[in-house]
């Protein structure tokens, strides 16, 4: 007679439930071991930085922060912010948007006036020397005093001043396309002083020549088929400082982050002068 031995129930389910559970810890292992990212080789790179704090009895002077790549973002400004939550919080510098909007991160970054938002890290094995904007009062270390590139920005009255006031129910002044294709590479000027501050003329004469970014947003209402001060705005820039002082070295178009022509604008400003 065959026999056969049957397994009680009890120990076929304990079984499944070993194999389940095992099959379970081996995908769960697995998974942690694909999260984990292999460790890399640490890709230092060195940043010199201007250090100036007007409350202390010293000098300006250099410091020298090592950053890791892998570890930080591919911007400048990621180096800095960086710098300034892991090494030393005393590090002062402006930035808000870090989008190349607002114009507040301007810097000096291996000689060139440029947005540190907009600036790559290279890769080269030399330290990236960052400066504040040359040429202006330093307020604390990479933090320049804007007044009076701001005053003169006040100066040209950058508003719009229309030929005749709105009338009852008026909502907009309204202009052609073609009037308003004329604004095109003017009215992204973001004002953060690149230009001006990579211009020899704004170095030398910075409390008369208005400079080249002031003096596109001038032209950029001169312009305006909307605003009716034109011949006055003309006038009130015919002046030996305020406009003549640009010898077109054309500085301050190379270095604009926004890729505008401040230099043309002002070409043009002269060019209506004399035709006028």
């Amino acid at each position: 007679m065959l026999s056969r031995k049957i397994s009680s129930p009890g120990s076929s389910g304990c079984g499944l439930l070993k194999t389940t559970l095992a099959r379970s810890l081996a995908t769960d292992a697995s998974l942690k071991t694909a999260a984990t990212p292999p460790s890399q080789k640490e890709k230092i790179k060195y940043f010199k930085i201007y250090r100036w704090d007007p409350e202390q009895n010293q000098k300006p002077y250099l410091s020298t922060y090592p950053v890791d790549l892998n570890d930080c973002g591919p911007m400048v400004l990621d180096a800095l912010l960086k710098i300034k939550d892991e090494q030393d919080a005393t590090l002062t510098f402006r930035r808000s948007c870090r989008e190349g909007i607002c114009g507040s991160c301007a810097m000096n970054i291996n000689g060139v006036n440029t947005l540190a938002c907009l600036s790559y890290i290279d890769d080269s094995a030399s330290a990236t020397k960052i400066y504040p904007l040359p040429h202006m009062y330093v307020i604390k270390d990479l933090v320049p005093d804007m007044g009076q590139f701001y005053e003169q920005y006040r100066s040209i009255e950058p508003w719009l001043q229309p030929k005749v006031p709105k009338q009852p129910g008026q909502t907009e002044f309204l202009q052609s396309r073609q009037d308003r294709a004329k604004l095109d590479g003017m009215y992204e000027c973001i004002l953060c002083a690149c230009c001006s501050t990579a211009c020899p003329s704004y170095w030398w004469n910075a409390d008369k020549y208005l400079g080249p970014a002031v003096l596109m947003q001038a032209y950029r209402w001169i312009e305006d088929s909307r605003d009716g001060k034109t011949q006055q705005r003309l006038e009130d820039l015919d002046d030996a400082f305020k406009l003549y002082r640009c010898h077109t070295i054309m500085n301050c178009t190379k270095v604009c982050p926004k890729h505008l022509n401040p230099g043309k604008a002002i070409a043009q400003i002269k060019k209506r002068l004399a035709d006028h």
